[in-house]
This record gives C-alpha cells, sequence and structure tokens, in this order.
C-alpha cells in the first residue's frame, strides 16, 4: 500500500519524495532482477534508472485495481529488458546495405564458377552410395535423422557414408 501512495503523489503532485523512496527501493531490486535473467551490470543499471524514470512519467497508468505497485515496476522492467535484447539483435540503420549490390569483381565470378564446376565434378565422381547421401543432406536439407528414415539405413552407416564423401571432396578440392 506505501508504494501505491508515492505512484499516487508522483502522479498528483510530481512528488520528488516519494520518488526518491521509490527509487531507493525499486532501482536496486530491478537491476538485480535484470542481472539474474541475463543482463550484464551496466545495461541492467541503464535499464533500471530507464524504468524509474518511466515510472516517473507515466504515474498516471497505474492502476491499483489491476496490479501492485511492485508488478507494475516490475513488469515495465521485464519489457524493458526485451526491448533491449530486440534492440540487440537488431541491426543498426547504417549497418544495412541501402541499394543495389555492387557488381562483383569478374575475377570473383570466373573464380566462383569454376570451384563450383569443380564441386560439381568431385561430386559426380563419389560412389552412388556416398553421393546419394551427400545430396540428399546438402541439398535436399535433410537431417541424418531425416536420412535414415527415408532410406532404411542405420544413423551411424549415414554418418560413416557422409563423413567419408566429406572427406573425398575435400581431397578433391584441394
Amino acid at each position: 500500500m506505501r508504494w501505491t501512495e508515492c505512484i499516487t503523489r508522483i502522479r498528483d503532485f510530481k512528488d520528488e519524495a516519494a520518488f526518491a523512496e521509490l527509487f531507493d527501493h525499486f532501482a536496486p531490486r530491478i537491476k538485480a532482477f535484470l542481472m539474474r535473467s541475463g543482463g550484464d551490470a551496466t545495461i541492467a543499471e541503464e535499464c533500471a534508472q530507464d524504468v524509474m524514470a518511466t515510472l516517473w512519467q507515466k504515474a498516471h497508468l497505474f492502476d491499483p485495481s489491476r496490479a501492485s505497485a511492485a508488478t507494475w515496476i516490475f513488469t515495465i522492467a521485464r519489457n524493458r529488458r526485451i526491448d533491449a535484447l530486440r534492440k540487440a539483435r537488431r541491426p543498426e540503420p547504417e549497418d544495412i546495405l541501402w541499394g543495389p549490390d555492387q557488381e562483383p569483381d569478374q575475377a570473383d565470378v570466373l573464380a566462383l564458377q569454376e570451384e563450383s564446376d569443380q564441386l560439381a565434378g568431385a561430386i559426380a565422381d563419389l560412389p552412388e552410395k556416398q553421393k546419394a547421401l551427400i545430396e540428399a543432406a546438402y541439398f535436399s536439407d535433410l537431417s541424418h535423422s531425416e536420412i535414415a528414415e527415408k532410406t532404411g539405413l542405420p544413423l551411424g552407416t549415414i554418418k560413416s557414408r557422409i563423413r567419408l564423401a566429406l572427406e573425398r571432396l575435400r581431397h578433391a578440392m584441394n
């Protein structure tokens, strides 16, 4: 009830003493919560301060009939953590390439074509049993287990044949 009163005083009067009381109590707990959920200390500290700033700015959105003050505050913290994770996984706009790709160098195109032809020839030279498994694994994108189901061969046999085939291909490409 004490925390609800503090939020109400912030909402109604922009009471800095009530905010300081909430901050002293919740900021370290939010930081610890965020660190326990996998964040490092610096990010957790920044996120905790952001949560507390949000509390100050959005105290009018708190509804004590829907949640306790602690639940509301930790929900904000959880959402900030999710936002931070999403932002970390998303490339920044300057990292995204805009416009058409540059034309590849003709020498690179020829080298790639030669390597592709060499690989195709090396695959064609594999024994039929190995070739079929390489094609299933790499061209049909099947897992070893899926190939075993499809062919009826033991999983160990499939792994051995693929390993041998890859060794032959590696040797042929060098």
